[in-house]
């Protein structure tokens, strides 16, 4: 809970994480390429750029639109070559998520409606058949987008909870401190008056 709440623009060791994370999707997109569709396994050159998809997301973080830009433009050559279309898919879902949960709403849908798009177009450069394919399930891609956003809210909505209790506990220590006033002004009054 304590990664999902916290912002991923300031949260520590965030290069090295990311870094972790993309090594991580590296073996899974390998794992799917080797074990998809032997028609389809890539050569040296398909190996090449499916590990380039995974590399901008070291800095996915400090630069989400830019990871994204690069993890499509070299998904799109892997893909136009017809090599096994599911494997770097997870990249993509990340980079996707990331742009979601730290941008703006407006900046998400037109983030989403252009994936798409040119996801589709390139797939219908390829394959007609696996273009519309792709566009039937996008809506992974949407799901994604509306989960990162999802994050997003819940994230602000923790940070608001949270700095409503802080000023509530800065309130509580100021209207203790008064109240101490209060008395100590009061027991000097009734001092006074027994003195006069």
């Amino acid at each position: 809970m304590a990664a999902i709440n916290r912002d991923p623009l300031t949260a520590p060791h965030r290069t090295r994480n990311d870094a972790l994370l993309a090594a991580g999707l590296a073996a899974l997109a390998t794992l799917i390429a080797l074990l998809g569709d032997e028609r389809r396994t890539p050569d040296a050159l398909g190996w090449v750029l499916l590990f380039a998809v995974q590399v901008p997301l070291v800095w996915r973080r400090s630069r989400p639109v830019l990871v994204l830009a690069a993890v499509a433009a070299c998904a799109m050559p892997y893909h136009a070559l017809d090599y096994n279309h599911v494997a770097p898919a997870p990249a993509s879902y990340v980079a996707i998520y990331t742009v979601a949960t730290t941008g703006r709403p407006l900046r998400t849908v037109l983030t989403g409606m252009g994936v798409v798009t040119l996801a589709t177009s390139v797939m219908l450069t390829v394959n007609h058949h696996q273009g519309v394919e792709l566009l039937r399930i996008s809506g992974w891609i949407v799901a994604v987008l509306f989960f990162g956003v999802d994050v997003r809210y819940y994230r602000q909505y923790v940070a608001a909870i949270v700095e409503r209790a802080e000023r509530a506990e800065r309130t509580r220590e100021q209207e203790a401190r008064r109240r101490v006033a209060e008395e100590r002004l009061r027991i000097a009054r009734d001092l006074h008056d027994l003195l006069a």
